[in-house]
């Protein structure tokens, strides 16, 4: 049985808007991360693929709360999320940089709240990390502000930094996003070398199937605030079983640039009573109950 660097149960979030109710945005997903592979969370937006994300992180926001039955870590119970080695990239670069501080000054930071060494050390720490994302003259980007990189330089800075902070577990929420294809290729590739050559657990957030064919090991399609199917790569893209991973997969038209746009509208499972069918040790689906 592969070992899991991250295992989380049952989780479940709830948003407390002013004078209305608790709106649950997660609805009971277990979370099974296993040790040195890719995991893509896959589905449209706002079916609650970066809050999760943000639960495992525990940086949610304040009106947000998140409970759970079960958080291991390596084996070992959780009981401080912000102090496992766990980092995360984000979507977009200038919403985590301050506009007003160096990439240096970025890239330090995050080197001395992580390790016990001298500025001068930490500064020639950042300018290797700099040259091992792929950043031309690091000397001089570290003196740089944010807004003077293009945005694929930006992101390799996100890399370098969440490297930096020496993580068994990578998060990449929606890391190319903003980027052109060219530059998405290219971090892409990166994030990949680096997963292989730094032995990576990662989980990479995604509503792009062509990204989940060429990163991803293990898939988790997320409907709703639920997770509605979960299996290998090769399961999802040639035995899905749910109707939403068979509309999303059909919207992508992979290979087929001629094919018709197609939109997504699949059933609400919201609300309903579903049914966990194990097709095989790794490809589980939810199904409304009577159509198991």
């Amino acid at each position: 049985m592969t070992e899991e660097i991250l295992t989380m149960t049952n989780l479940h979030v709830t948003i407390q808007a002013k004078k209305h109710p608790a709106l649950p945005i997660i609805k009971g997903i277990d979370l099974h991360i296993p040790k040195g592979k890719v995991v893509g969370i896959v589905g449209e937006s706002g079916s609650g693929k970066s809050i999760a994300m943000k639960s495992l992180m525990d940086i949610l926001p304040d009106n947000a709360h998140a409970t759970f039955d079960q958080f291991l870590f390596a084996g070992q119970a959780v009981t401080d999320a912000q102090k496992i080695p766990l980092a995360m990239i984000f979507q977009d670069p200038m919403t985590s940089l301050n506009p007003l501080r160096t990439i240096g000054y970025h890239l330090v930071e995050v080197i001395l709240r992580h390790q016990k060494i001298s500025k001068k050390q930490a500064q020639q720490r950042a300018i290797e990390e700099l040259e091992k994302v792929g950043i031309p003259l690091p000397e001089k980007r570290m003196k740089q502000f944010p807004h003077e990189l293009s945005g694929g330089m930006r992101q390799r800075v996100m890399i370098a930094m969440a490297l930096l902070a020496q993580p068994q577990l990578l998060i990449a929420d929606e890391p190319t996003t903003a980027l052109d294809v060219t530059i998405q290729a290219q971090i892409l590739a990166l994030m990949k070398e680096l997963q292989t050559s730094e032995s990576l657990s990662v989980i990479l957030v995604t509503h792009d199937f062509g990204v989940v064919a060429g990163m991803c090991d293990f898939v988790n399609v997320m409907y709703q605030g639920r997770i509605v199917e979960k299996g290998t790569v090769e399961e999802i893209f040639y035995q899905a079983q749910h109707p939403y991973t068979k509309q999303l997969l059909a919207a992508a038209h992979l290979g087929d640039r001629d094919a018709p746009l197609r939109t997504v509208n699949a059933d609400s499972y919201a609300d309903e009573q579903v049914v966990k069918k194990e097709l095989s040790a790794t490809h589980h689906v939810w199904l409304k109950e009577g159509n198991e």
